[in-house]
């Protein structure tokens, strides 16, 4: 599959042109079916994204909104990603609560999981091994070239069936997640990413250069068998990008 990638002079500038392409996939998608989904990522980045987006004036009354990953935290911690969703994207833009899948953190994280894969399938009527085809999934990327909570040398990066599971991640401070799994990800009709910071280069560099090695890049697999993929990108992240 093609990958796309832009580069613009910093994060905000990534952060609003992500925004301004996440708005035209959805009105796409609205343009051909009822209800539009988005699953969006957490950590530090998208907080940008999601100002933006509510600054664009995009009309949200036919978007689902659901989440690539999570942390096994409440939803009012400051790790929780469902509380940067919700302060700087749900509420103002005054998203509808029922709306937005969550993913469950507070509860142990095989329930959570199960919950999670129970409310996309309830969604998307799927039956048992089918896979959600979500209309555009954003994912961000760390230093170690992870992304959603697919770590390095981690076996769900090979998990090609399920949708969504309950990932123990020894290397981070808060290790159990929920994660959508690599084949809900690549099952996706548009993948867009947004990376930015200097800390982020040698990553980016490694997604698009190495020899492909999922295991020891997740980002590569996204990117390069997801469909319709595109890089937004700080000037400081693409610093190895281009050689």
């Amino acid at each position: 599959m093609s990958v796309q990638w832009f580069t613009h002079p910093d994060p905000r500038a990534a952060a609003a042109a992500c925004a301004q392409h996440i708005g035209a996939l959805l009105e796409e998608a609205l343009s051909e079916q009822e209800h539009a989904t988005l699953a969006v990522s957490g950590g530090s980045t998208p907080k940008l994204l999601f100002q933006s987006m509510v600054a664009s004036g995009f009309r949200w009354q036919r978007v689902h909104l659901f989440f690539v990953d999570e942390r096994c935290v409440p939803p009012d911690d400051p790790e929780s990603n469902y509380r940067l969703a919700n302060e700087n994207l749900i509420a103002p833009a005054h998203i509808p609560p029922d709306q937005v899948h969550r993913i469950h953190g507070e509860i142990n994280p095989e329930p959570a999981a199960q919950r999670y894969v129970d409310d996309i399938r309830n969604f998307f009527g799927l039956e048992e091994g089918e896979l959600p085809h979500f209309d555009v999934v954003q994912c961000g990327m760390g230093p170690d070239a992870h992304t959603a909570s697919l770590f390095p040398g981690e076996a769900p990066i090979e998990d090609r069936e399920h949708i969504a599971g309950a990932v123990y991640v020894q290397k981070m401070p808060d290790k159990w997640r929920v994660t959508l799994l690599p084949g809900a990800l690549l099952a996706a009709k548009n993948t867009v990413f947004l990376v930015t910071g200097a800390d982020k280069a040698p990553g980016v560099g490694n997604v698009f250069h190495r020899e492909f090695d999922p295991k020891h890049y997740p980002a590569q697999l996204i990117s390069r068998q997801g469909k319709r993929v595109t890089w937004f990108l700080d000037q400081a992240a693409a610093a190895e990008l281009v050689k």
